[in-house]
């Protein structure tokens, strides 16, 4: 009779330390992947007034660059899970990390807006699984007893990208050109997917796997045509626009037959089984204001800092890093302190944190000192850290685990819907108040209110002349936007001070809360669902927008 097989130590050795060496090459590859799409999240912020200008383009139009990257990642991150286990986790990641790549390069080489539009797109439909994939991978890459680490140096990673973000991509710009804040992701990009072609391993495809494709196309629809409403209404004048009203009817036909789908057939694309869970829903719509004024705050600043106050692209990007440091510290804390404070008065400090923050920018003006534009910045982000951990506590501590994936993918879907829709309103606002204000500036410039004003210099301002009339209209201009920003900021204050009371209906939760889905089960342990396995979205990624 054979003798059973006995490996000698040195081979067992050798398993073992392939195995390690395996782990810690995957871990590369994927925190090279994770850093690339966080990075894209922020790096293109400090660039948009210089592709404004390179592209010919107006500031409302520029800000698509933003929304249209944020559109396709929120509607492309729900059918991940179903996409995944059709096809194998590892040829998803890979074609994804690929497209990225290929569509960073054509975003450094658009020539023009819509160009630059469509290429923002696909980065965005790439982009959606990077993040989510890449934390999939390190769950499975882990032993049970080690995921906690894991998660701990892969949540770092993701945070380098908000932090390094604003200042890589001013240095870029300065240094070089807007259009390096794409071509940066090159090497990552080529790393990332040589590396898990080589060492990463399929998951088994399955085409058993259910998923509502109607439901999927409804929403959609319904989604991208609201979307294109808000960013082209103060273009068109809204709904004196035959477009306007016909991208209304699509976005309302869309979100009809979504919900029409939803309540008659037996799987839908989310189950209504989501909404039963009272936590899961008031936190859905706390995360959902959250995202208006993610976004939207940053839409805003980054511009006002480098056209109002004249600070060059390099210092605007360091000025706006501290938000990340802020989120990066307050995320240390808020993980010890959920061990004994409960989860709601920690997002009611975080919203009282950005509330605060907020309104020290409605005061914003063209002399305020760079020391208060990083507090200002620091405290905001260290709110954001405070609301995003405890807020995913809160909603997913008590949501059935056979309902936990489709609560996932909502809840990326509602936090990027409301970050774009918080960046189109502001902007809309932002240009239709300047155009207002500077009206209004303009009637009242009289030339002898100039002459008593400035004295012998008012001849320079003389509206009688053509360089008067240039001088006077960027003045006009520049105090109008002044007071336009202010507005905004005082909006996006009204809609931080509506979601501190929703905080009181939250209710306290039986159970351990969890900071993460994934934590609570991983994905070899979840519960079946048409979407695949639970892939989550961190909250250190919706912070690091």
């Amino acid at each position: 009779m054979p003798q059973p097989r006995r490996d000698h130590p040195l081979m067992i050795a050798t398993r073992i330390m392939s195995e390690s060496a395996r782990r810690v090459a995957i871990t590369m590859c994927v925190m090279m992947a994770t850093i690339m799409q966080a990075l894209d999240t922020t790096i293109a912020n400090v660039a948009l007034p210089y592709m404004q200008g390179s592209l010919s383009t107006t500031q409302d139009q520029v800000t698509w660059v933003l929304t249209s990257y944020i559109v396709a990642a929120a509607i492309m991150t729900a059918p991940l899970g179903w996409i995944s286990a059709r096809f194998g986790r590892k040829k998803l990641f890979i074609v994804c990390a690929a497209g990225f790549t290929l569509a960073s390069m054509l975003c450094g080489i658009a020539q023009g807006i819509e160009e630059m539009v469509l290429f923002r797109l696909l980065q965005g439909v790439f982009g959606a699984a990077l993040v989510p994939l890449s934390q999939a991978v390190m769950l499975d890459a882990f032993p049970i007893e080690s995921r906690g680490q894991a998660m701990a140096i892969w949540g770092m990673g993701v945070m380098l990208g908000p932090i390094m973000g604003p200042t890589l991509g001013g240095w870029l710009t300065e240094a070089l050109s807007w259009r390096w804040v794409f071509f940066v992701n090159l090497p990552f990009g080529i790393i990332t997917v040589l590396g898990l072609s080589a060492i990463m391993e399929e998951t088994p495809a399955r085409k058993d796997v259910p998923f509502d494709w109607l439901g999927f196309l409804a929403l959609s629809t319904a989604i991208g045509a609201f979307q294109l409403m808000l960013d082209r209404g103060e273009q068109v004048g809204w709904f004196a626009s035959t477009e306007i009203r016909v991208e209304a009817a699509i976005a309302a036909t869309g979100l009809y037959l979504f919900l029409v789908h939803a309540f008659t057939t037996p799987r839908p694309f989310i189950p209504l089984a989501v909404f039963r869970d009272w936590n899961f829903s008031v936190a859905l719509l706390l995360m959902f204001i959250v995202g208006v004024i993610l976004l939207a705050t940053m839409a805003l600043v980054t511009p006002y800092i480098q056209n109002i106050m004249g600070y060059p692209v390099l210092a605007a990007g360091e000025l706006l890093g501290a938000r990340g440091i802020g989120t990066l510290v307050a995320m240390m804390m808020v993980g010890r302190l959920l061990k004994t404070i409960d989860p709601r008065p920690l997002v009611a400090f975080g919203l009282l944190l950005s509330l605060w923050s907020i309104w020290e920018m409605v005061f914003y003006a063209p002399e305020t000192s760079a020391l208060w534009i990083v507090i200002t910045s620091m405290v905001q982000g260290f709110g954001l850290g405070f609301i995003f951990v405890p807020l995913n506590s809160a909603a997913f501590a008590t949501l059935p685990a056979a309902v936990r994936t489709d609560g996932v993918a909502l809840w990326t879907l509602i936090r990027n819907l409301g970050s774009s829709i918080g960046v189109s309103i502001v902007i809309a606002n932002l240009t239709s108040g300047i155009s207002l204000y500077r009206s209004q500036i303009v009637e009242t410039l009289v030339p002898s209110r100039i002459g008593l004003a400035l004295g012998d210099g008012a001849g320079l301002l003389d509206p009688m002349t053509e360089a008067g009339q240039t001088m006077l209209n960027g003045m006009a201009t520049r105090e109008a936007a002044i007071i336009s920003y202010s507005n905004d900021y005082l909006l996006m204050c009204i809609v931080t001070l509506f979601a501190v009371p929703l905080v009181l209906l939250l209710r306290k939760a039986a159970s351990t809360p969890v900071t993460a889905p994934s934590q609570a089960a991983p994905p070899s342990q979840a519960a079946p669902s048409q979407a695949g396995p639970i892939i989550a979205t961190p909250p250190s990624q919706a912070a690091s927008s």
